[in-house]
């Protein structure tokens, strides 16, 4: 069977079980039937250690419910597994639909922004990650306008709408630098290695992140008042995982976010214009307030 036959079985045993019903493993085997994949026990049992041993997620049998269930707690990155089935179904799916009738991009309409500009070195840039290989690379500032070459102990690739980034630390400092992909050139994978710095793990360091710009700010509780028209939007694209629902009602829908403020989570709110309200903390009231007034000067 093909990798992506594979992973889209890895995908439906994952659906099954992330529902919480601890299904059983005839339960899983059913399903599996359901969706054209007639496969025998021991491939089953074979899928769920592979899904332990390359992905790091931890599914186990809970003997009182006589099912299986997802061990969050013990899995690594779960949130970027679900998302990398995410985009791997996807292409599968359009592939499926090509491969039936060439016709079907006359159907499909992609965000041409130039999203995979650089998308050539993601195999490379996480090999050197895997690897602990330092890389070496000219990166272009849109700031400053001009190039510069960089050497970098790369710890993560981090992808933000639509665009792929490179997370790490420069030889000698102790501070985490991202690196648009789009905007490297010359990229080297160096013979030297790295050695990682346990006490620094670059993928939690983003969790209370919107977007690709760490700082050293603490977790502050940001609380948003939306339109009852514009709360849909909001429920189904949250700004942030730790989006919680404060008031939902036929005149406001607010909601609360524990995040650490950066420059991302003023451009989310702007975004949605006049049709979201920073109740919480005044500064950012006053933060927003400021960006609104200037943008009015300009007109």
């Amino acid at each position: 069977m093909s990798k992506h036959g594979t992973i889209r079985r890895y995908t439906l045993e994952i659906e099954k079980i992330k529902r919480g019903q601890f299904p059983s493993f005839q339960e899983i085997k059913n399903y599996l039937f359901e969706h054209g994949f007639e496969i025998g026990d021991r491939t089953i049992q074979r899928d769920i250690e592979q899904i332990r041993f390359e992905f790091g997620i931890e599914i186990k049998y809970h003997r009182n419910k006589n099912g299986y269930y997802i061990d969050y707690e013990n899995s690594l990155n779960i949130e970027s597994f679900f998302r990398f089935l995410e985009i791997v179904n996807t292409a599968d799916l359009l592939t499926e639909s090509l491969l039936e009738s060439k016709d079907s991009l006359k159907h499909i309409s992609f965000d041409l922004g130039g999203g995979l500009k650089g998308i050539e070195n993601l195999k490379l840039l996480l090999k050197a990650i895997k690897d602990h290989r330092k890389i070496s690379f000219t990166h272009f500032n849109f700031h400053t306008e001009k190039s510069r070459k960089f050497i970098l102990n790369p710890y993560l690739l981090k992808e933000y709408q639509n665009r792929w980034y490179v997370v790490g630390i420069i030889p000698g400092g102790n501070e985490l630098m991202t690196f648009g992909i789009e905007r490297i050139e010359n990229l080297v994978i160096e013979p030297e290695t790295f050695t990682s710095d346990k006490k620094l793990n670059a993928l939690e360091m983003f969790n209370d992140t919107i977007g690709v710009v760490h700082n050293a700010n603490t977790v502050q509780t940001i609380v948003l008042s939306f339109t009852p028209t514009q709360k849909y939007y909001a429920k189904t694209l949250p700004l942030h995982s730790s989006q919680q629902v404060l008031i939902d009602s036929k005149n406001e829908y607010r909601v609360s976010l524990k995040v650490v403020p950066n420059y991302e989570l003023i451009q989310q709110i702007l975004k949605h214009g006049e049709t979201v309200k920073v109740i919480e903390p005044q500064w950012l009231v006053e933060e927003v307030k400021g960006v609104l007034s200037r943008t009015l000067g300009k007109y």
